[in-house]
């Protein structure tokens, strides 16, 4: 059941009280205050959350897939079992997400509809199809670690239910990420063919790395208003940043290049420079232009079709109906 938001009348701009009561909720927010599913909130901000929060949730789901697809080829057993931990974390975090989102009263049947049909978007770095087990690894180890920048930023965001949710799931992710670079070690020290296969991956990946906090600030037409509401606490170009601070000096240390020759460490300023990612290809791939795109669509509708006679079970017990079981085709 969605627990459905009490929400003021007034809580559009052109409303009598909007000003008096976006005041308030604007000091609050300075204040570093939590917003809860029963206050007082601009229309814009409950709408940038459930758009947002909505991403994640389906981010989360899809970006088991790519994970999911290697269970069966696991080189040993240990890593088998590490891998569905990690697939199981994965979809609990967007069971979590999307419970966090039905707090602002969008409910998850349509959230999941819009998913399923291709209307609501996911991660760009899930629309790639992972080619080799290291691909796996770099998933786990570096797109873990970029998410892991965004969510510890986001968890001390103003909106409680969604950073009550990521503190949890950021407990997890810092597991992930271990298991990740653990992976990648294992790689990067084993044979010529597994260190070149590892090289392979960190090549492939690097662009779509480097565009998962999304557009650059100049580009970003969000994050103004996210900033101002507390709902981002760092723009993408920071987040980008912390990520390349912290996560390239490993890189360079397991003996990998990355494909950038713009690439440096200002000492000056303190910063990376980068060749700039191309943002018109990242607006095509979340709209459903990526290479594994239509892929990770079919692979979610079918499990929803395939598992819609749990759902109407699930559903049946407060009636005490019975539910025929599925039988073979």
């Amino acid at each position: 059941m969605v627990m459905q938001p009490t929400r003021c009348s007034d809580d559009k701009p052109g409303d009598p009280s909007y000003a008096t009561h976006l005041a308030a909720f604007e000091a609050r927010v300075a204040r570093g205050d939590k917003v809860e599913p029963g206050d007082w909130m601009p229309w814009d901000y409950r709408q940038q959350l459930i758009r947002l929060i909505h991403v994640h949730a389906n981010s989360e789901i899809c970006g088991a897939l790519p994970e999911g697809g290697w269970i069966p080829h696991a080189p040993t057993f240990k890593r088998k079992l590490a891998l569905c931990a990690k697939v199981q974390d994965e979809v609990g975090h967007g069971q979590l997400l999307y419970r966090a989102a039905e707090t602002l009263g969008k409910s998850r049947e349509e959230m999941i509809d819009e998913l399923i049909t291709g209307k609501a978007k996911y991660s760009n770095v899930f629309h790639y199809h992972a080619k080799t087990w290291a691909d796996v690894c770099v998933i786990a180890w570096l797109i873990d670690a970029a998410a892991i920048v965004n969510q510890t930023m986001m968890a001390d965001g103003s909106y409680g239910p969604y950073g009550r949710a990521l503190k949890r799931i950021c407990y997890e992710e810092a597991f992930h990420l271990t298991h990740g670079y653990d992976m990648c070690i294992s790689l990067a020290t084993g044979s010529k063919v597994q260190r070149e296969m590892l090289q392979d991956a960190v090549n492939r990946w690097w662009d779509p790395i480097m565009m998962f906090h999304g557009p650059s600030d100049k580009e970003s037409t969000h994050t103004e208003l996210l900033m101002r509401w507390r709902i981002k606490l760092m723009t993408n170009d920071e987040q980008r940043q912390t990520f390349l601070k912290k996560y390239l000096p490993k890189v360079f240390n397991l003996g990998l290049t990355v494909p950038d020759p713009n690439l440096r460490f200002d000492e000056t300023e303190k910063v990376w420079h980068y060749t700039e990612p191309n943002w018109k290809r990242f607006l095509e791939v979340v709209r459903g232009g990526g290479p594994a795109s239509a892929l990770r669509l079919a692979t979610r509708r079918m499990a929803h079709e395939e598992g819609a006679w749990v759902r109407r079970a699930l559903f049946a017990v407060e009636s005490g109906k019975r539910v025929p079981m599925p039988t073979a085709a």
